[in-house]
């Protein structure tokens, strides 16, 4: 029985050595982690294979081994703090770390939670081959932990964080802490300060993720993670954690030798999420061959330095404009990006220059409109009117003062840039000249909603749900980045099919051995190809934006070309994005910290970019039309009404339409009436012919009618109600017209009390009389013809006013309620203080 027992130990002792060596056997001695650490290059180059960047060149990449002592001890403590705040005091491995992890990661079937300690990424990096990194198992968990224990009985605690921070990869082609601080910061690691060296330490953990020069914002919430392990470490005192949140992260960079930095730097951020450091090493190098067109770069880095020195530097003195910042974007209709500058100079710190600002997401103004347009026109996303009228180029869209009601009930009014109004125009017009009032009321009527969800379908990212939101995201109320704006006009130019951009060709090894092939894009269907090809067709008339561009402008090429610019408030952001059938620009301007400019907008400031860019690509290209999708059919239309022209339609036009979509309905907008000489009032019966005068007026929408009337023109209205028995309209409209929803007035003590009055119109229906406007329960006016406007003296406090008439047959009508309000006189005046708003 002892015997059965000697044999059974020393069986077990045999099976638990031979376990051993099977697990641990083959692994090398800990002192040669001294020894590791080569590293593979990787080299980027453009679609012609001219190179653009080498990443990491093993003997003279930017690679330095630095001794701990020069590295800054904050630095050292925010890795502590980050990575393993017990370093000093563990064995080199975290045991509760991996049973926890065990735990975690056997419910979920493989090694997915880590419990990794300094240690033990020194010894995992530098100690274990290339395949072995890359598994996620319980044996190379128990591998890496025991080489870990190992490595902290022979090499010091200063030597396993040294090796850390020089070995380390931070992302962007920069291993080790030092190329870490040169890419991102411009200077050496000594240099840095805390807030920096904060920055630098989150990046490990992710560094495709939190690349500040690709993700700013990401990289920012990461670095304020790390810097709350340091206070909460002891490491940081309030004050100085305090002092490094607030300060702000200006990223650049040394001049090494680099083309086309902001687009290289995102390859590189693709390069990490495609491929793992330790793939790269197995391969021993790759290279990365990009969509991007060497000769368009450097075009458009030229071309956007050039406009921005004559905005700064104006030739024979002049105003200057203070743009320090431009991007520009340029990609074929399917996505493949053929040129990409981020900012004027990357690697001018002054101006924020590393900081690529194709992505950030800035007010894109009326770069907007085309999509608000798209919603109404596509019958997929509304494309209808409330009376189920289709909405075609040819819609006419009131350019009037309105004012419209927002989410929390205030009054909205919009104005046109040039601070005129224009009428009744069609839809062609009031996209290609960019008007403002038109867009508003399409928005009004397509809903918010609908041009959100459109938006985010063409890929707009970051955008919050669509009651965030309210009617001034038809000029720009909602952030974009240059680079999906782009792509979105990219879906107008290809036909309505969005995609998603594309930096990368092909990855290859270093023996030619192709490891990643781009798929072939993605197009997803989201808007109509008639419609696509209808908001080009306009968008690339020159004629429909004379009224706000005139007939030669930047936004005209020598070829068939859409575009539309962008202004926002206070010209803090301008926008040029336009498209030909073979290439999709984006161009922005203005100021990286969010300083306005002075006076420039989308036409002046990135519009000559645009331009200047189109010509320089595509100059000894073969011109080539957009081709029109089967479909579309012509028809004439009467210009002011865009229904079908009537021998009284003086102005007529020929438009585009999706088959189906032209009106069949006559034009109403001219009326042919009989009037007296001298009076100009309708002939009766009673009046000589001699005296009768036959002429063409204007029969317009009640909401139209003020314009006309301030124009001079004569309106049928007018003259309907100083003529008894004319038969009333069917659609009664009876509304207060001015003052606003929700205005607020001022009393001021620079006026006497009785001159503060201020005007109360009413738009009125033909065949209404007794007209009679009401403020607080009393009559104030009872014009007896049009305009329908009369004069209140204001009285602090809320108000209420509508208006009343009665049709031929003596039914009362009324108008809804408008409510404002009145506030007491503001300090400093000669009359007392009777309250604020």
């Amino acid at each position: 029985m002892r015997r059965y027992l000697i044999l059974g130990i020393v069986l077990l002792v045999m099976g638990l050595g031979g376990g051993m060596w099977w697990l641990l056997g083959d692994l090398p001695a800990p002192e040669t982690v001294y020894e590791r650490g080569a590293l593979p290059t990787v080299v980027i180059v453009d679609r012609e294979e001219r190179p653009l960047y080498n990443i990491i060149d093993s003997h003279s990449g930017r690679h330095t081994i630095l001794d701990l002592e020069t590295i800054p001890l904050f630095v050292r403590q925010a890795t502590m703090a980050t990575e393993d705040k017990n370093f000093y005091e563990n064995p080199g491995v975290d045991w509760e770390g991996i049973v926890r992890a065990f735990v975690i990661n056997i419910r979920g079937g493989e090694v997915v939670a880590g419990g990794s300690t300094i240690t033990q990424q020194v010894a995992r990096n530098l100690l274990l081959d290339d395949e072995e990194r890359a598994e996620r198992t319980v044996k190379r968990k128990l591998r890496e932990s025991w080489l870990a224990w190992r490595v902290a009985r022979v090499v010091p605690k200063e030597d396993i964080l040294g090796l850390y921070l020089n070995q380390m990869y931070y992302g962007a082609g920069a291993y080790g802490i030092e190329a870490a601080a040169q890419t991102y910061f411009g200077r050496r690691v000594d240099e840095l300060t805390v807030a920096q060296g904060a920055l630098l330490v989150g990046l490990t953990q992710a560094p495709s993720v939190y690349n500040p020069l690709v993700a700013p914002e990401l990289a920012k919430e990461r670095q304020e993670v790390v810097l709350g392990l340091m206070w909460a470490e002891g490491y940081l005192d309030e004050a100085g954690y305090e002092q490094a949140m607030r300060e702000r992260l200006v990223y650049s960079s040394e001049p090494y030798p680099l083309n086309g930095p902001h687009f290289v730097m995102m390859v590189t951020a693709e390069v990490d999420r495609l491929l793992t450091a330790e793939e790269i090493r197995a391969y021993g190098g790759v290279t990365v061959r990009t969509t991007l067109d060497y000769d368009w770069q450097m075009a458009a880095e030229r071309i956007v330095a050039e406009q921005l020195t004559r905005l700064n530097e104006p030739v024979g003195g002049g105003v200057n404009h203070q743009a320090d910042n431009a991007a520009l974007v340029a990609m074929t209709p399917e996505g493949e990006v053929r040129a990409l500058v981020g900012n004027r100079d990357y690697f001018d710190e002054a101006t924020a220059g590393a900081v690529n600002m194709a992505l950030v997401r800035r007010q894109p103004g009326s770069a907007l409109k085309p999509f608000v347009y798209a919603a109404g026109l596509d019958p997929n996303w509304g494309g209808a009117l409330g009376d189920g009228e289709i909405w075609t180029a040819a819609t006419m869209l009131p350019d009037v003062r309105q004012a419209f009601e927002t989410h929390e009930g205030a009054s909205y009014v919009p104005v046109n840039f040039s601070r005129t109004e224009n009428g009744p125009v069609l839809l062609r017009q009031a996209l290609g000249s960019s008007l403002n009032i038109p867009a508003v009321w399409a928005l009004d009527k397509v809903g918010v909603d609908e041009v959100v969800r459109l938006m985010t379908d063409l890929g707009i990212e970051g955008w919050e749900a669509a009651e965030t939101y309210d009617l001034s995201l038809a000029l720009g109320g909602a952030p974009v980045s240059l680079w999906d704006l782009t792509a979105a006009y990219g879906a107008l130019a290809n036909g309505g099919y969005r995609f998603v951009p594309q930096i990368i060709d092909e990855i290859r090894a270093v023996d030619g051995r192709v490891i990643y092939e781009a798929p072939a894009p993605e197009m997803e269907a989201v808007l109509d190809e008639r419609v696509a090809w209808l908001l080009t067709d306009i968008l690339s008339d020159n004629d429909a934006r004379r009224l706000s561009f005139g007939e030669n402008s930047v936004l005209r090429l020598d070829r068939p070309a859409a575009v539309k610019t962008g202004t926002t408030n206070d010209f803090h952001d301008n926008w040029t994005v336009g498209y030909t059938p073979d290439v999709v620009v984006g161009v922005w301007v203005g100021n990286a910290d969010g300083r306005p400019m002075v006076d420039v907008t989308g036409v002046s400031g990135a519009g000559p970019i645009w331009h200047y860019f189109m010509r320089a690509v595509l100059t000894g290209e073969g011109e080539r039309p957009f081709v029109r999708p089967a479909g579309i059919l012509r028809a004439e239309v009467c210009a002011l009404s865009g229904m079908a022209p009537t021998d009284m339609c003086p102005y007529r036009r020929s438009e585009w339409f999706l088959a189906g979509t032209q009106p069949t309905d006559e034009d109403t907008f001219y009326r042919n009436v009989v009037v007296e000489r001298g009076s100009w009032q309708l002939a009766t019966e009673r009046t000589p012919i001699s005296e009768q005068v036959e002429m063409v007026v204007l029969d317009l929408p009640v909401l139209l009618q003020p314009w006309a009337r301030e124009a001079g023109l004569m309106v049928w209205d007018d003259l309907l109600v100083r003529e008894e028995g004319i038969k009333g309209t069917e659609e009664v409209v009876l509304q207060i017209v001015y003052p606003d929803p929700e205005t607020r007035f001022r009393l001021t003590g620079e006026e006497s009390l009785a001159a503060q009055r201020i005007r109360i119109e009413a738009a009125v229906a033909a065949g209404l009389g007794e007209v009679q406007l009401w403020v607080d329960g009393e009559v104030v006016a009872e014009p007896e013809v049009g305009p329908w406007v009369g004069w209140w003296g204001l009285v602090e406090g809320e108000h209420e006013v509508w208006v009343t008439a009665k049709d031929r047959a003596g039914q009362l009508w009324r108008s809804d309620v408008v409510r404002f309000e009145v506030c007491g006189m503001a300090d400093g005046t000669d009359l007392p203080e009777r309250g604020g708003c």
